[in-house]
Protein backbone atom coordinates (compact mmCIF):
# COMPACT_ATOMS: atom_id res chain seq x y z
CA UNK A 1 0.00 0.00 0.00
CA UNK A 2 1.29 3.68 -0.91
CA UNK A 3 2.20 5.06 2.46
CA UNK A 4 2.15 8.71 3.05
CA UNK A 5 5.24 10.32 3.77
CA UNK A 6 5.26 11.44 8.01
CA UNK A 7 6.79 15.25 8.30
CA UNK A 8 9.64 15.18 9.95
CA UNK A 9 12.67 17.89 10.82
CA UNK A 10 15.52 17.99 8.74
CA UNK A 11 18.65 17.70 10.78
CA UNK A 12 20.98 20.40 10.01
CA UNK A 13 23.86 19.50 7.70
CA UNK A 14 26.53 18.88 10.40
CA UNK A 15 24.52 16.11 12.25
CA UNK A 16 22.02 13.08 10.56
CA UNK A 17 20.45 10.63 12.43
CA UNK A 18 21.24 6.98 11.69
CA UNK A 19 20.23 3.64 13.19
CA UNK A 20 22.82 0.37 13.04
CA UNK A 21 21.67 -2.76 12.31
CA UNK A 22 22.97 -6.15 12.20
CA UNK A 23 21.37 -8.10 9.29
CA UNK A 24 22.37 -11.81 8.89
CA UNK A 25 26.17 -11.79 9.22
CA UNK A 26 26.38 -8.06 7.76
CA UNK A 27 25.97 -4.60 9.72
CA UNK A 28 24.93 -1.47 8.78
CA UNK A 29 24.22 2.45 9.11
CA UNK A 30 19.99 2.54 8.30
CA UNK A 31 19.15 6.41 6.71
CA UNK A 32 15.57 7.42 6.05
CA UNK A 33 16.08 8.31 2.36
CA UNK A 34 14.52 11.61 2.24
CA UNK A 35 17.09 12.94 5.00
CA UNK A 36 20.09 12.51 2.31
CA UNK A 37 20.67 14.43 -0.53
CA UNK A 38 19.55 13.19 -3.74
CA UNK A 39 20.95 10.32 -5.64
CA UNK A 40 24.39 11.58 -7.08
CA UNK A 41 28.09 12.52 -6.10
CA UNK A 42 27.09 14.90 -3.17
CA UNK A 43 25.32 11.69 -1.57
CA UNK A 44 28.35 9.01 -2.32
CA UNK A 45 30.43 11.74 -1.03
CA UNK A 46 28.44 12.25 2.71
CA UNK A 47 28.08 8.31 2.94
CA UNK A 48 32.04 7.81 2.16
CA UNK A 49 33.25 10.28 4.79
CA UNK A 50 30.20 9.15 7.41
CA UNK A 51 32.19 5.36 6.84
CA UNK A 52 35.24 7.02 6.95
CA UNK A 53 36.63 5.85 3.49
CA UNK A 54 38.46 6.22 1.52
CA UNK A 55 41.26 5.12 3.83
CA UNK A 56 45.03 4.56 2.79
CA UNK A 57 45.27 2.58 5.87
CA UNK A 58 42.24 0.10 5.26
CA UNK A 59 40.50 0.75 8.42
CA UNK A 60 38.04 3.48 8.38
CA UNK A 61 39.01 5.00 11.75
CA UNK A 62 37.83 8.40 11.15
CA UNK A 63 34.07 7.08 10.33
CA UNK A 64 31.87 3.96 11.49
CA UNK A 65 33.21 1.36 9.32
CA UNK A 66 35.43 -1.03 10.64
CA UNK A 67 37.61 -1.77 7.62
CA UNK A 68 35.98 -5.04 6.56
CA UNK A 69 33.41 -5.17 3.60
CA UNK A 70 30.79 -6.56 5.39
CA UNK A 71 30.36 -3.74 7.52
CA UNK A 72 31.10 -0.94 5.35
CA UNK A 73 26.95 -1.00 3.52
CA UNK A 74 24.53 1.75 4.14
CA UNK A 75 20.52 1.40 3.30
CA UNK A 76 18.23 3.98 2.61
CA UNK A 77 14.64 3.41 3.15
CA UNK A 78 11.42 5.42 2.61
CA UNK A 79 7.59 4.41 2.37
CA UNK A 80 7.20 2.58 -0.98
CA UNK A 81 6.01 4.39 -3.57
CA UNK A 82 4.63 1.58 -5.57
CA UNK A 83 1.21 0.58 -4.98
CA UNK A 84 1.67 -3.17 -3.69
CA UNK A 85 4.71 -2.57 -1.68
CA UNK A 86 5.41 -1.27 1.58
CA UNK A 87 9.07 -0.25 1.58
CA UNK A 88 11.64 0.87 -1.10
CA UNK A 89 14.89 0.03 -0.17
CA UNK A 90 18.48 1.09 -1.97
CA UNK A 91 21.43 -0.62 -0.87
CA UNK A 92 24.95 0.60 -1.34
CA UNK A 93 28.25 -0.68 -0.60
CA UNK A 94 31.08 1.50 0.25
CA UNK A 95 34.57 0.60 -0.92
CA UNK A 96 37.06 0.74 1.83
CA UNK A 97 40.24 2.32 -0.13
CA UNK A 98 38.54 3.71 -2.70
CA UNK A 99 36.36 6.92 -2.98
CA UNK A 100 33.28 4.64 -4.71
CA UNK A 101 29.40 3.56 -3.44
CA UNK A 102 28.41 0.70 -5.74
CA UNK A 103 24.95 1.03 -6.06
CA UNK A 104 25.03 -2.31 -7.98
CA UNK A 105 23.79 -4.81 -6.69
CA UNK A 106 21.45 -6.03 -3.14
CA UNK A 107 22.75 -7.25 0.02
CA UNK A 108 20.68 -10.04 1.05
CA UNK A 109 21.83 -10.62 5.04
CA UNK A 110 21.06 -6.70 6.00
CA UNK A 111 17.62 -7.32 3.44
CA UNK A 112 16.51 -8.92 6.82
CA UNK A 113 16.90 -5.69 9.06
CA UNK A 114 15.22 -4.02 6.60
CA UNK A 115 11.89 -4.48 7.90
CA UNK A 116 12.94 -4.06 11.95
CA UNK A 117 13.63 -0.59 10.38
CA UNK A 118 11.13 0.28 8.61
CA UNK A 119 8.69 -0.93 11.33
CA UNK A 120 10.85 0.96 14.13
CA UNK A 121 9.87 3.95 11.74
CA UNK A 122 6.37 3.52 12.03
CA UNK A 123 6.57 3.09 7.50
CA UNK A 124 4.68 -0.01 7.81
CA UNK A 125 1.13 1.37 8.77
CA UNK A 126 -0.58 -2.32 8.43
CA UNK A 127 1.73 -3.54 11.30
CA UNK A 128 -0.87 -5.32 13.97
CA UNK A 129 0.28 -4.39 17.43
CA UNK A 130 0.94 -7.89 18.12
CA UNK A 131 0.98 -11.03 15.72
CA UNK A 132 2.54 -11.62 12.59
CA UNK A 133 3.15 -9.62 9.88
CA UNK A 134 4.55 -9.52 6.48
CA UNK A 135 6.24 -6.44 5.37
CA UNK A 136 6.50 -6.50 0.64
CA UNK A 137 9.87 -4.81 -0.17
CA UNK A 138 10.62 -3.40 -3.39
CA UNK A 139 14.61 -3.69 -3.70
CA UNK A 140 15.70 -0.66 -5.55
CA UNK A 141 19.20 -1.87 -6.58
CA UNK A 142 17.38 -4.54 -9.02
CA UNK A 143 14.26 -4.16 -9.21
CA UNK A 144 12.86 -7.33 -7.31
CA UNK A 145 10.27 -7.87 -4.76
CA UNK A 146 11.35 -9.32 -1.00
CA UNK A 147 8.80 -10.32 1.60
CA UNK A 148 9.83 -10.59 5.21
CA UNK A 149 7.75 -12.65 7.44
CA UNK A 150 7.93 -11.46 10.94
CA UNK A 151 6.46 -11.01 14.27
CA UNK A 152 5.00 -8.20 15.99
CA UNK A 153 4.89 -8.14 20.08
CA UNK A 154 3.63 -4.94 22.51
CA UNK A 155 3.38 -2.76 18.74
CA UNK A 156 7.72 -3.26 18.06
CA UNK A 157 9.13 -6.29 15.84
CA UNK A 158 10.94 -8.99 17.51
CA UNK A 159 14.18 -9.81 17.33
CA UNK A 160 14.67 -11.37 20.57
CA UNK A 161 15.08 -15.23 20.13
CA UNK A 162 16.91 -18.36 20.41
CA UNK A 163 17.17 -19.68 17.08
CA UNK A 164 21.14 -19.38 15.48
CA UNK A 165 22.79 -18.88 12.61
CA UNK A 166 25.87 -19.72 11.74
CA UNK A 167 28.74 -16.78 11.67
CA UNK A 168 26.55 -14.76 14.20
CA UNK A 169 27.81 -14.96 18.08
CA UNK A 170 24.01 -14.65 19.42
CA UNK A 171 20.23 -16.29 18.95
CA UNK A 172 17.92 -14.16 18.19
CA UNK A 173 14.34 -14.06 16.31
CA UNK A 174 13.56 -16.36 13.11
CA UNK A 175 12.52 -14.37 10.51
CA UNK A 176 11.61 -15.75 6.71
CA UNK A 177 12.56 -13.74 3.57
CA UNK A 178 11.08 -15.15 0.70
CA UNK A 179 13.02 -13.37 -2.35
CA UNK A 180 10.48 -13.60 -5.38
CA UNK A 181 11.35 -14.30 -8.67
CA UNK A 182 15.05 -13.47 -7.82
CA UNK A 183 16.60 -14.05 -11.25
CA UNK A 184 17.85 -11.68 -13.94
CA UNK A 185 17.98 -8.59 -11.24
CA UNK A 186 20.98 -6.86 -13.24
CA UNK A 187 21.20 -8.66 -16.50
CA UNK A 188 18.06 -9.69 -17.33
CA UNK A 189 18.32 -13.29 -17.28
CA UNK A 190 19.04 -16.38 -14.96
CA UNK A 191 21.76 -17.69 -17.15
CA UNK A 192 23.38 -13.95 -19.07
CA UNK A 193 25.50 -15.99 -21.68
CA UNK A 194 22.95 -18.64 -22.32
CA UNK A 195 25.15 -21.02 -21.46
CA UNK A 196 25.36 -23.09 -17.87
CA UNK A 197 28.81 -23.27 -18.21
CA UNK A 198 31.33 -21.33 -19.72
CA UNK A 199 35.06 -20.47 -20.36
CA UNK A 200 36.52 -17.30 -19.12
CA UNK A 201 39.62 -15.87 -21.18
CA UNK A 202 41.78 -14.39 -18.21
CA UNK A 203 44.16 -11.37 -19.14
CA UNK A 204 47.25 -13.94 -18.39
CA UNK A 205 46.11 -16.04 -21.14
CA UNK A 206 44.57 -18.68 -19.02
CA UNK A 207 40.97 -19.81 -19.22
CA UNK A 208 39.19 -20.94 -16.13
CA UNK A 209 35.37 -23.08 -16.38
CA UNK A 210 32.99 -20.66 -14.52
CA UNK A 211 28.91 -20.73 -14.26
CA UNK A 212 27.76 -17.00 -14.28
CA UNK A 213 24.10 -16.84 -12.80
CA UNK A 214 22.32 -13.80 -12.50
CA UNK A 215 19.85 -14.33 -9.56
CA UNK A 216 19.91 -12.44 -5.79
CA UNK A 217 23.23 -10.94 -7.04
CA UNK A 218 25.22 -12.08 -10.14
CA UNK A 219 27.58 -14.76 -9.25
CA UNK A 220 30.65 -16.03 -10.79
CA UNK A 221 30.91 -19.70 -9.75
CA UNK A 222 34.30 -21.42 -10.17
CA UNK A 223 35.85 -24.36 -8.81
CA UNK A 224 38.47 -24.26 -5.91
CA UNK A 225 40.76 -26.50 -7.27
CA UNK A 226 41.22 -24.85 -10.83
CA UNK A 227 42.04 -21.40 -8.89
CA UNK A 228 44.65 -23.62 -6.70
CA UNK A 229 42.61 -23.80 -3.70
CA UNK A 230 41.17 -26.65 -1.37
CA UNK A 231 37.77 -25.43 -0.82
CA UNK A 232 37.92 -25.13 3.20
CA UNK A 233 39.65 -21.69 3.24
CA UNK A 234 38.93 -19.48 6.05
CA UNK A 235 40.40 -15.87 6.76
CA UNK A 236 42.37 -14.19 4.29
CA UNK A 237 43.92 -16.08 1.18
CA UNK A 238 47.60 -15.31 1.57
CA UNK A 239 48.65 -16.21 -1.98
CA UNK A 240 48.21 -12.81 -3.92
CA UNK A 241 48.42 -15.03 -7.35
CA UNK A 242 45.67 -16.34 -6.29
CA UNK A 243 43.61 -13.69 -5.10
CA UNK A 244 44.31 -11.68 -8.82
CA UNK A 245 43.26 -15.06 -10.54
CA UNK A 246 39.95 -14.77 -8.49
CA UNK A 247 39.49 -11.15 -9.39
CA UNK A 248 40.20 -11.63 -13.27
CA UNK A 249 37.58 -14.42 -12.91
CA UNK A 250 35.05 -11.98 -11.31
CA UNK A 251 35.91 -9.51 -13.77
CA UNK A 252 35.96 -11.17 -16.89
CA UNK A 253 32.27 -12.63 -15.57
CA UNK A 254 30.95 -9.34 -15.66
CA UNK A 255 32.20 -8.40 -19.27
CA UNK A 256 30.46 -11.80 -20.29
CA UNK A 257 27.44 -11.27 -18.45
CA UNK A 258 27.27 -7.93 -20.07
CA UNK A 259 27.99 -6.15 -17.09
CA UNK A 260 31.03 -4.01 -18.03
CA UNK A 261 32.90 -3.16 -20.73
CA UNK A 262 36.00 -4.69 -20.09
CA UNK A 263 37.84 -6.15 -17.49
CA UNK A 264 39.67 -2.72 -16.20
CA UNK A 265 36.29 -0.74 -15.54
CA UNK A 266 34.61 -4.10 -13.66
CA UNK A 267 37.89 -3.76 -11.05
CA UNK A 268 37.31 -0.28 -11.07
CA UNK A 269 33.53 0.88 -11.50
CA UNK A 270 31.83 -2.10 -9.35
CA UNK A 271 33.54 -3.92 -7.28
CA UNK A 272 30.60 -5.47 -5.04
CA UNK A 273 28.72 -7.10 -8.21
CA UNK A 274 29.30 -9.89 -9.36
CA UNK A 275 30.61 -11.91 -6.96
CA UNK A 276 32.68 -14.54 -7.31
CA UNK A 277 32.27 -18.12 -5.46
CA UNK A 278 34.58 -21.02 -5.27
CA UNK A 279 33.05 -24.60 -4.97
CA UNK A 280 34.15 -28.39 -4.11
CA UNK A 281 32.43 -31.31 -2.89
CA UNK A 282 31.27 -31.36 0.39
CA UNK A 283 33.24 -33.88 3.36
CA UNK A 284 30.55 -33.25 6.06
CA UNK A 285 27.40 -35.62 6.29
CA UNK A 286 24.05 -34.50 5.12
CA UNK A 287 25.81 -31.30 3.33
CA UNK A 288 25.61 -30.76 0.02
CA UNK A 289 28.71 -28.80 -0.78
CA UNK A 290 31.18 -26.71 0.26
CA UNK A 291 31.39 -22.83 -0.90
CA UNK A 292 33.31 -19.49 -0.05
CA UNK A 293 32.49 -16.34 -1.71
CA UNK A 294 34.41 -13.33 -2.05
CA UNK A 295 33.20 -9.58 -0.78
CA UNK A 296 35.23 -6.63 -2.30
CA UNK A 297 38.56 -8.63 -2.83
CA UNK A 298 38.00 -10.37 0.93
CA UNK A 299 37.09 -13.83 1.42
CA UNK A 300 33.70 -13.72 3.12
CA UNK A 301 33.53 -14.60 7.19
CA UNK A 302 30.52 -16.63 6.67
CA UNK A 303 28.19 -16.62 3.20
CA UNK A 304 26.82 -13.19 1.67
CA UNK A 305 22.94 -13.50 1.19
CA UNK A 306 22.76 -13.16 -2.02
CA UNK A 307 25.42 -15.59 -3.15
CA UNK A 308 23.67 -17.75 -1.52
CA UNK A 309 20.46 -16.81 -3.57
CA UNK A 310 22.87 -17.91 -6.41
CA UNK A 311 24.10 -20.90 -5.00
CA UNK A 312 20.79 -22.26 -4.48
CA UNK A 313 19.58 -21.68 -7.54
CA UNK A 314 22.77 -22.94 -9.47
CA UNK A 315 22.24 -26.06 -7.56
CA UNK A 316 18.94 -26.43 -8.92
CA UNK A 317 20.17 -26.73 -12.63
CA UNK A 318 21.98 -29.13 -14.12
CA UNK A 319 24.75 -28.81 -15.71
CA UNK A 320 26.21 -26.02 -13.53
CA UNK A 321 29.55 -26.14 -11.60
CA UNK A 322 27.54 -25.69 -8.41
CA UNK A 323 25.37 -28.95 -9.16
CA UNK A 324 28.61 -31.10 -10.25
CA UNK A 325 30.45 -29.93 -7.09
CA UNK A 326 26.91 -31.18 -5.36
CA UNK A 327 27.12 -34.79 -7.16
CA UNK A 328 24.02 -34.01 -8.85
CA UNK A 329 20.73 -31.04 -8.88
CA UNK A 330 19.08 -30.13 -5.57
CA UNK A 331 15.79 -29.68 -6.45
CA UNK A 332 12.49 -29.95 -4.68
CA UNK A 333 13.99 -29.83 -1.25
CA UNK A 334 16.41 -27.69 0.87
CA UNK A 335 20.17 -27.29 -0.02
CA UNK A 336 22.74 -27.25 2.80
CA UNK A 337 25.66 -26.10 1.99
CA UNK A 338 28.94 -25.58 4.24
CA UNK A 339 30.80 -21.80 4.24
CA UNK A 340 33.74 -20.64 6.44
CA UNK A 341 31.90 -20.18 9.27
CA UNK A 342 29.90 -23.10 9.60
CA UNK A 343 26.56 -23.88 7.65
CA UNK A 344 23.43 -22.51 6.03
CA UNK A 345 20.21 -23.71 4.77
CA UNK A 346 17.55 -22.38 2.14
CA UNK A 347 15.65 -23.90 -0.65
CA UNK A 348 15.51 -22.45 -4.37
CA UNK A 349 11.64 -23.15 -5.58
CA UNK A 350 11.05 -23.47 -9.52
CA UNK A 351 8.74 -24.68 -12.20
CA UNK A 352 9.31 -25.57 -15.25
CA UNK A 353 8.91 -22.67 -18.27
CA UNK A 354 9.04 -22.87 -21.88
CA UNK A 355 12.78 -21.42 -21.81
CA UNK A 356 13.98 -23.96 -19.05
CA UNK A 357 13.72 -23.77 -15.51
CA UNK A 358 12.42 -20.74 -14.02
CA UNK A 359 12.74 -19.60 -10.06
CA UNK A 360 9.83 -18.81 -8.35
CA UNK A 361 11.66 -17.48 -5.01
CA UNK A 362 14.47 -18.34 -2.61
CA UNK A 363 13.40 -18.81 1.11
CA UNK A 364 15.92 -18.43 3.96
CA UNK A 365 15.81 -17.72 7.68
CA UNK A 366 17.99 -14.84 9.32
CA UNK A 367 18.13 -13.16 12.46
CA UNK A 368 18.65 -9.53 12.54
CA UNK A 369 18.59 -6.65 15.46
CA UNK A 370 19.04 -2.91 16.02
CA UNK A 371 22.40 -2.35 17.50
CA UNK A 372 22.23 1.40 17.98
CA UNK A 373 20.13 4.61 16.93
CA UNK A 374 21.37 8.11 17.20
CA UNK A 375 23.26 11.47 15.79
CA UNK A 376 26.45 11.60 13.54
CA UNK A 377 28.51 14.62 13.09
CA UNK A 378 30.04 15.10 9.76
CA UNK A 379 33.19 17.43 9.22
CA UNK A 380 31.69 20.86 7.96
CA UNK A 381 33.46 19.96 4.35
CA UNK A 382 33.44 16.28 3.19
Amino acid sequence: MPQAAVPRRKPAVSQLDVTLLRGGTSKGLFFRHDDLPPAGAARDALLLRVLGSPDPYGKQIDGLGTGISTTSKVVLLRPSQRDDHDIDYLFGHVSIAEPLVDWSGNCGNLSAAVPLFALLQGMVVHAPRDGAVNVRIWQANIGKTIIAELSMRDGQPQWEGDYHIDGVAFPGAPLTLRFLDPAGGASGRLFPTGRVCDSLSLPDGSSLAATLIDAGNPTVFVRAADVGLVGDERGDIADAAINQRLEWARAAGAVAMGLAADIASASSERPATPKVSFVSASTEPGVALTARILSMGRLHHAYTGTGAIALAAAAAIDGTLVAEACGGVVRGEALRFAHASGQQQLEARLSPGAAGWHIDEVVMTRTARPLLQGSLFLPSQY
